[in-house]
């Protein structure tokens, strides 16, 4: 029996047009996927969101849901879009345009983890490829963008926190000399996803959590972002990234000391959140 590819987590009722979505925090490692793979079950978990959705667990508790994919990313990144196979992993894919992505062994099935580290020992078979697209990618989003329409059909808008963490070395050299690294990137394409003042407001729930925020750099939002972001149809998306080393030990991959205490920080950040969403924002004209 196949596993299913993501959990749920709804609210009693749904208060807001906020949705929460964690994409790459699954850390469900088939077994026939490891035997594949040329690195250990540590290295292989280096590219994953670990606890981000237990950070974002308690979405449901203010009225909003809360998304979960089960697969990790290692298996199936589900913030890259289905038609971006890696001829250079699967069998039978042509290649096309160039896309940096894909170029780097970070399409939609990855074929490195982080620092470029390969993961498979021999190519996957196209068949290999389009099952995993059935069976996780495509679910997944379909849920999704469920939840966006049933968001907008309640609320006249939807707002999409698309969660993830991020490496503390990616952001360890962001900023001035004597300026702190930002804690918090938030992507929103430039503006291109979500209406400025969603943002804005987004901004100020980290921020009055003491967070020191930052937008669109060196993140701006992949393609969650791109393709459900279209605020002037009031469907906004924001891509929110957190530094990995506030709550986890990177190198063993486990909650560190800060956990608890930052785990209740963001109890507070994600209720600011989902109150957002219970304020009539002016959408952008066509």
């Amino acid at each position: 029996m196949t596993k299913p590819p993501f959990t749920l987590a709804r609210p009693d009722r749904q208060t807001t047009p906020v949705v929460f979505a964690s994409p790459h925090s699954g850390r469900d490692y088939p077994s026939a996927f490891l035997r594949r793979s040329v690195l250990d079950e540590r290295a292989i978990r280096s590219s994953e969101d670990a606890f981000v959705d237990q950070l974002f667990g308690c979405a449901p508790e203010f009225g909003a849901p809360l998304l979960a994919a089960t697969a990790p990313r290692a298996f199936i990144d589900l913030n890259r879009s289905a038609e971006e196979l890696d001829p250079a992993l699967i069998e039978g894919v042509r290649r096309s345009a160039h896309n940096p992505r894909v170029t780097s062994g970070l399409g939609v099935i990855p074929r490195v983890v982080a620092n470029g580290r390969a993961i498979y020992r021999a190519k996957l078979t196209q068949d290999e490829a389009q099952e995993r697209l059935r069976d996780h990618w495509r679910p997944y989003h379909a849920q999704l963008q469920a939840l966006l329409t049933t968001a907008r059909d309640l609320h006249g808008q939807a707002i999409l926190i698309d969660c993830h963490s991020m490496p503390h070395e990616a952001i360890d050299s962001v900023g001035t000399a004597g300026t702190p690294h930002p804690e918090i990137v938030l992507g929103d394409r430039f503006g291109a996803a979500a209406e400025a003042a969603v943002v804005d407001m987004i901004e100020a729930a980290f921020a009055g959590a003491g967070l020191r925020v930052v937008r669109n750099s060196p993140f701006a939002g992949a393609y969650t972002a791109q393709h459900y972001g279209r605020p002037s149809r009031g469907q906004h998306v924001v891509q929110v990234e957190i530094d990995r080393a506030l709550y986890m030990d990177e190198r063993h991959v486990r909650p560190n000391g800060n956990f608890a205490a930052f785990q209740e920080l963001m109890r507070g950040v994600v209720a600011d959140l989902t109150r957002i969403g219970r304020v009539d924002l002016p959408l952008a004209a066509e």
